[in-house]
């Protein structure tokens, strides 16, 4: 699993922006989700929902920032239990020790790109590298001199890349600075057709995005620019963190590069319109966002190099999955949140040798809450009664008359907040998008995903669609119900941000 890795920068979905062939041939020896999508789009409740199968707000971890409800049950201690060897190695984001797992090492928090330290069973370390190669360097070892032979396996591979600031390796960088990608069609979206969440979101690449933080802009640099708005002081401590982090041989082969972008800015900045400044910024962000996707998919590539070699592909299986999906330009956007589709899709490709038939697509509504239910039932493990997920297994082994469901459920909380994204939850179907915007506002969007599928027109007001109101709105009431979510819940969690927002001024 990556972090915030958007599936328009796989090319098993679109390959205008990038070639991950590492990737792709997971889709391609087994089965590519095309309607693959998460519960809540952000980064730890996402990881809370794939462990326990269950929405956040069952789970507890609504936010970044709310705790995980630690007596939970997780998939890898039913694998644990079940006479499985686990391992985790990578990014988890929230707690210190996780459950279920007999050998981890995982990055804290966010972790860093540049020599990151680790938290491991036996204390902290910090590791001379870059934080994707070092990832996979401790995967491929654990596989090689830790794993037992005698048993199965449950390995969680979990990368920091390409979460936000996107620091490529110089190689990467090297590779991509300097190139350039094609435009979205919506980059200069004005929202004209939609409410208020998507007008007072601060996630615009022009407004929002950093000089130093994002761009890698030198600070000395916007320092002596009058023209340019200054940082704001911890984004730039950030970016100086993030680079001292380096070791002065590690900054010789950046600094090329940081020069070479700062030298750009500076000559060209100034006599920029607007529009021209919003395509630098895209075109900086695709560049590193892109080149730390490139590093993915390479390590990738040599693990699945790892199982073919020692006999393992045919009897394991492999998912290539995000915790969420992310915005690249699309409506003038970064980062992910909304239950539009840029953010509320994930990657998610399956390989299972003579189980899963090779090279087939699916466009079903699946969902991040699935996963554990999945992983249980293709081990034969029994499932607990209250995960609330339905098992991918008829749709990995041809049987989908089995499979039941035609709606997913979705519930964003983490407002007011970094972004502000406002509060939402809604119903989709292949066909339609109902969401529920709450809190500040009560406002109501519905998007034919068939007609419109870039969600530029909110259709709700429009009397043609009336009785796709009324329907969706009786069915997304018996998700909720179904799923144990309520107006009563919405404002507990209210109330629970606000008392820490209070506490924390």
């Amino acid at each position: 699993m990556s972090d915030d890795h958007a599936y328009q920068a796989i090319s098993a979905y679109n390959d205008h922006l990038i070639q991950t062939p590492h990737i792709d041939r997971i889709g391609k020896e087994g089965i590519v989700f095309t309607n693959a999508c998460v519960t809540n789009s952000i980064c730890a409740p996402s990881r809370a929902t794939i462990l326990t199968g269950k929405h956040t707000h069952i789970n507890g971890k609504v936010d970044n920032l709310m705790p995980f409800d630690t007596t939970q049950v997780t998939f890898p201690q039913l694998f644990q239990k079940a006479g499985y060897q686990t391992a985790m190695f990578g990014k988890l984001h929230f707690g210190n020790n996780p459950k279920g797992v007999d050998d981890f090492m995982i990055l804290p928090g966010q972790g860093q790109y540049i020599n990151p330290d680790f938290i491991t069973q036996n204390g902290d370390t910090t590791i001379t590298g870059y934080a994707t190669d070092i990832t996979t360097d401790i995967t491929l070892n654990w596989l090689d001199k830790k794993r037992d032979p005698n048993k199965p396996f449950m390995l969680m591979y979990l990368h920091k890349a390409p979460h936000r600031p996107w620091w490529p390796t110089p190689e990467k960088f090297k590779e991509f600075y300097g190139k350039e990608f094609p435009i979205p069609e919506t980059l200069f979206d004005d929202y004209s057709n939609r409410g208020s969440a998507a007008k007072t979101a601060e996630m615009n690449l022009l407004t929002h995005m950093k000089y130093v933080y994002d761009t890698k802009v030198w600070p000395e640099t916007i320092a002596s620019m009058g023209k340019v708005t200054p940082e704001v002081p911890d984004l730039v401590n950030a970016f100086n963190n993030q680079y001292n982090r380096a070791t002065e041989e590690q900054k010789a082969h950046l600094k090329p590069f940081l020069d070479a972008i700062s030298k750009d800015f500076e000559e060209n900045w100034p006599s920029m319109n607007d529009r021209e400044k919003m395509i630098w910024k895209y075109q900086r962000y695709m560049q590193d966002y892109l080149a730390c996707i490139s590093s993915v998919d390479d390590n990738v590539g040599r693990v699945l190099d790892y199982l073919d070699e020692n006999e393992l592909s045919e009897n394991t299986l492999v998912v290539y999955t995000s915790d969420q999906g992310f915005y690249l330009g699309e409506h003038g956007w970064f980062d992910k949140r909304f239950i539009y589709d840029e953010s509320f899709k994930t990657p998610l490709l399956i390989r299972w040798p003579n189980k899963i038939k090779p090279g087939i697509t699916n466009e079903e509504m699946v969902q991040n809450l699935d996963f554990a239910q999945t992983f249980l039932e293709a081990a034969q493990i029994e499932i607990p009664d209250d995960m609330q997920g339905e098992s991918l297994m008829p749709l990995l082994t041809s049987n989908e008359e089995k499979w039941t469901r035609d709606a997913v459920y979705y519930h964003y909380y983490e407002y007011p907040a970094e972004h502000q994204v406002m509060r939402h939850y809604g119903i989709v179907t292949t066909d339609y998008k109902l969401a529920h915007f709450y809190y500040d506002v009560d406002e109501w969007e519905l998007y034919d995903r068939k007609k419109d599928p870039q969600e530029m027109n909110n259709v709700y007001s429009d009397p043609a669609y009336a009785e796709v109101v009324k329907e969706l709105k009786i069915r997304l009431e018996e998700l909720r119900v179904q799923y144990k979510d309520s107006d009563e819940l919405n404002q507990y969690y209210i109330d629970l941000h606000e008392s820490r927002r209070a506490k924390s001024h």
